[in-house]
């Protein structure tokens, strides 16, 4: 009898006719109840079932709606005809192609053999590099900033994206403290620095175009404009950063870090800030500059953002507050030229590259009631500090092995290995092993490497914790037991 296949529970919150839908469509998609069969009258199951006739009735309407069922006037139910074909699906041939899956893109199928983003990324150990101190982080004040923004109510700006408070918020900053020129509707606030060079290579790539990046370089820049079909051309460094290589095909954009290049901390100086804008053509030629961590610098005042130098709107700009708050923080932001914001906020729309709009009311507040300058200035102390005690202890512990470069600024340093052996990738592996995270100088090459040492981060790490790892990395390294200091 069917009314023995059925459980119906009065206390369950799905209510008897869905829980009666739910368990006839299991049975006939499990082929317990076969094509044809003729199931009970609405009257029959429901007095069977001790429940009210119209349960019964709707349960077999909805089936019958769902091609599970016909029903018909005054006729019991029947279960639709060959129904079985719905469920029963051959096996598949085994693949022969390894198991990947042919309808991927072929930038999709080459992410399984990326080295970026790092695997090592879900570590918090000495020494990460670029990782801001989380526990520095005035974390109440924060707090009180999303608390207030999330009781806020501003009806008629449900669909504004871009929220203009903390448009004009990073306006007037970056204005102040980075030499940046724009207006408030040149800036698009997107969840993290990555979406805008994802925002960029959709809005200004076309497959086939060249793109100059540093090498060796940050990774995701090459990975976002590779995504969109360029063609990567890694351009070598000097004691400056990037160098302009005539020779070169004219490229359709040049991504540079000229504050802090990633990964050495080289300081690009006026001069070739302003060969690198003559490289860029107008109208062919955009600029991509990311200044990731350009608020922490130590040595004099930061130099103002290559944006600020140009006067013929090739220089798109990125920024992120995860490097000077938390990465906890994941907001980003893309300064554009005039011309491009309009087409440029409809992409972004598009991509779905959106940032809660509580927390841009949050970051909003705590710029305009000085936190977060007040954070940077402090954080600023505390980073060159650690970056000083990172060099100190690293050559006493390790003069004979490693020749730390000790930046103008950010966040990390590097480390280049003595001896001009290749093997920064195997000394990086056996670090790991003995829980200290570092990053091997050769990995960020793009083409063959040229420069080999470790990438070492001293921000997010306090002076117990950096002289700690340096001790292990003696031992490793050395053989020897290094002493405490």
């Amino acid at each position: 009898m069917l009314a023995e296949l059925l459980v119906l529970k009065r206390s369950n919150s799905a209510g008897l006719v869905a829980q009666m839908t739910q368990q006839l469509r299991a049975l006939i998609a499990d082929g317990r109840i076969r094509s044809g069969a003729v199931l009970p009258s609405s009257r029959q199951l429901a007095a069977e079932l001790g429940v009210a006739r119209n349960t019964v009735t709707h349960a077999y309407e909805q089936l019958a709606a769902e091609g599970y069922l016909r029903v018909a006037a005054r006729r019991r139910p029947v279960v639709t005809d060959n129904i079985e074909e719905r469920f029963v699906r051959p096996a598949p041939a085994p693949r022969r192609d390894g198991g990947r899956k042919p309808l991927l893109s072929p930038w999709a199928l080459g992410l399984a053999g990326s080295d970026w983003p790092l695997s090592y990324q879900a570590d918090f150990r000495p020494l990460r590099p670029g990782l801001a101190d989380v526990r520095e982080f005035p974390h109440q004040i924060w707090a009180r900033c999303l608390r207030r923004a999330a009781l806020r109510r501003r009806f008629n700006e449900q669909t504004v994206i871009n929220r203009p408070s903390l448009r004009a918020a990073l306006r007037d900053y970056l204005k102040v403290n980075r030499g940046v020129h724009a207006e408030a509707d040149q800036i698009l606030i997107v969840p993290t620095a990555q979406a805008a060079l994802t925002l960029i290579a959709a809005t200004a790539v076309v497959p086939g175009d060249a793109v100059w990046t540093e090498d060796p370089g940050y990774p995701g820049a090459a990975a976002a404009f590779r995504a969109a079909g360029a063609e990567i051309v890694g351009i070598r460094l000097d004691r400056w950063g990037m160098t302009h290589t005539a020779g070169n095909r004219t490229p359709k954009l040049i991504f540079a870090t000229p504050s802090h290049q990633h990964p050495t901390g080289r300081l690009m100086p006026v001069a070739r800030r302003t060969e690198l804008l003559a490289a860029a053509e107008p109208g062919k030629t955009w600029i991509v500059e990311d200044d990731y961590d350009g608020e922490f610098h130590y040595d004099s005042r930061p130099m103002p953002a290559l944006q600020g130098l140009d006067r013929e709107g090739r220089v798109l700009y990125i920024g992120t507050f995860a490097k000077a708050t938390t990465a906890d923080i994941r907001i980003g932001y893309l300064v554009v030229p005039p011309q491009l914001a309009p087409t440029m906020e409809i992409a972004q729309r598009h991509l779905g590259l959106i940032a809660s709009v509580h927390v841009q009311e949050a970051l909003a507040d705590f710029m305009a009631d000085g936190h977060f300058l007040a954070h940077v200035r402090r954080m600023r102390r505390i980073y060159r500090w650690r970056r000083d005690h990172l060099a100190a202890v690293l050559a006493r512990q390790l003069g004979e092995v490693l020749t730390a470069e000790v930046p103008p600024g950010g966040m990390q340093l590097v480390a280049r290995l003595k001896n001009g052996g290749g093997a920064d990738k195997d000394i990086a592996a056996r670090l790991a092993a003995a829980g200290v995270a570092v990053r091997a100088l050769s990995s960020l090459a793009l083409d063959r490497p040229r420069d080999f040492g470790l990438l070492l981060g001293f921000a997010a790490w306090r002076e117990n914790e950096i002289g700690a790892a340096v001790r292990t990395m003696a031992n490793c390294l050395t053989g020897k037991r290094a002493a405490r200091g």
